[in-house]
């Protein structure tokens, strides 16, 4: 059933009402199949009806100006819940956290197998925003491989970059991994904690929640990062691409 569109992901997709999806099925312009009571429309079949409207339009339709719409907002792009669901895999996988943000350091997904420490410093708003502030040195980092660095609350992280088409739309961030050593010094906690706005005891009463890899298993999986962010860049340009055929529907419906 994943290759039937459901009307209400018309409606999103093509931004028109349920009336003019109705109609145009009335009238045999849109190939729509019945499942029970409920319309759905076949997306392949969608995808060919959108091409044969193409290669029979007499006039050539006039080429729609770049609009907003045009490269819509990462956020809404991304199939979430599905995308989720992949972080989530190799998280557990490779016993890291991992979560996708904007470039501006915004989430998209929600931290995938977070580690105990970080959730304990996350509640604390002004840690939050130093996760931000962090996110966003990482998209204005010229280095394009991921590297490892150490984060505002003292872990390990690296960040690979999902792109849509040439522009870079979103990072992959994989992190919460233990340096070594571990755990920090008095000293550098009191530091850390004064910076972020936390007591000291909560950051202490969470200190070993950490993924620990050794050295090795760091290596193995640096390379990954980029990959990860690969499979999302060619999820998130396949969803674009899907988008504009099915806006093209729209324009061609009011030839």
């Amino acid at each position: 059933m994943s290759d039937l569109l459901t009307t209400r992901q018309l409606q999103e997709l093509l931004n028109v009402d349920r009336t003019t999806i109705y109609r145009m099925v009335s009238r045999g312009e849109l190939p729509a199949v019945r499942v029970g009571n409920q319309w759905r429309f076949p997306r392949d079949a969608v995808l060919q009806w959108l091409e044969n409207r193409r290669v029979h339009t007499t006039t050539p339709a006039t080429p729609p100006q770049t609009t907003p719409r045009d490269i819509p907002d990462v956020h809404k792009l991304f199939p979430v819940e599905c995308v989720q669901q992949i972080l989530d895999a190799f998280a557990d996988a490779f016993g890291v956290m991992i979560l996708l943000t904007d470039l501006e350091g915004n989430l998209i997904t929600q931290p995938s197998n977070p580690c105990g420490l970080y959730t304990a410093l996350d509640a604390y708003p002004s840690a939050h925003k130093r996760c931000i502030d962090l996110w966003l040195r990482l998209a204005t980092n010229p280095t394009l491989q991921p590297r490892f660095v150490s984060s505002h609350i003292g872990l390990l992280c690296a960040r690979g970059l999902v792109r849509l088409g040439s522009e870079l739309k979103a990072m992959v961030i994989v992190g919460g991994i233990a340096p070594d050593p571990w755990p920090p010094s008095e000293e550098e906690i009191q530091r850390m904690c004064q910076t972020l706005g936390v007591p000291v005891d909560v950051y202490k009463a969470h200190i070993h929640e950490v993924h620990t890899l050794s050295p090795e298993e760091q290596e193995r999986i640096l390379p990954y990062v980029q990959r990860i962010a690969d499979v999302l860049s060619h999820i998130l340009n396949e969803r674009y691409e899907l988008v504009q055929r099915l806006w093209r529907i729209a324009e061609l419906a009011t030839l």
